[in-house]
């Protein structure tokens, strides 16, 4: 598998994956291109957005929600992002929704500096580099909306998403302990976080 990101116009990057596969009986390799567009999120994109969330918290391991809410919710929620200029982008596979990273803001003034990160992928759509993508975007946009560092917790047992942060720069800050409890089973939670300003 190749994967090359190529920046675009209007400030978009461009992720092309390259997927190799087996062919007839002779096993020819060949290349099949899918382009991924990774973009801020818009009106309508909502409804894609909202099958891509429910899709990943009915898995069970990855969200701190176990289905989506309804789509007007969702809508409203898109809707505020978009009005208050919080960052939220989303990965485009032929105009569905496939991924997406955003990046709100704490609800007391004295953490008004903070944001909470939130993301998923489809599960075909994991592993090939495009959750790096969609982090590197979403903390540009919100160094450029001014949050001074952005914090997000994830369960312990989660060792790739754990080490998907590492490599976007966040670090471990502490562990709450049985943080989890789902399917009659507790996890912890590890908090990590990255400065986007020193102090």
């Amino acid at each position: 598998m190749v994967i090359r990101s190529v920046r675009c116009r209007n400030i978009r990057s461009k992720i092309v994956v390259y997927r190799l596969f087996r062919e007839g009986p002779e096993q020819h390799l060949g290349e099949i291109m899918d382009t991924i567009e990774i973009v801020p999120i818009r009106d309508e994109h909502v409804e894609s957005f909202h099958r891509a969330l429910d899709t990943v918290a009915r898995e069970r391991r990855y969200l701190s929600f176990l289905e989506a809410a309804p789509v007007e919710a969702t809508r409203a929620f898109v809707r505020d992002n978009i009005d208050n200029g919080f960052p939220q982008v989303v990965a485009l596979s032929e105009n569905d929704v496939v991924g997406w990273c955003d990046v709100m803001r704490k609800a007391r003034p004295v953490h008004a500096h903070v944001g909470v990160l939130g993301m998923g992928l489809l599960p075909d759509f994991r592993g090939q580099g495009l959750g790096s993508r969609l982090i590197g975007r979403a903390l540009d946009a919100a160094k450029e909306f001014g949050f001074h560092c952005v914090e997000l917790s994830v369960r312990a047992d989660n060792s790739n998403t754990i080490a998907l942060y590492r490599k976007t720069g966040f670090e471990l800050e502490g562990r709450l302990r049985n943080g989890v409890y789902v399917d009659d089973a507790y996890s912890d939670l590890m908090l990590m976080g990255i400065l986007l300003r020193r102090a």
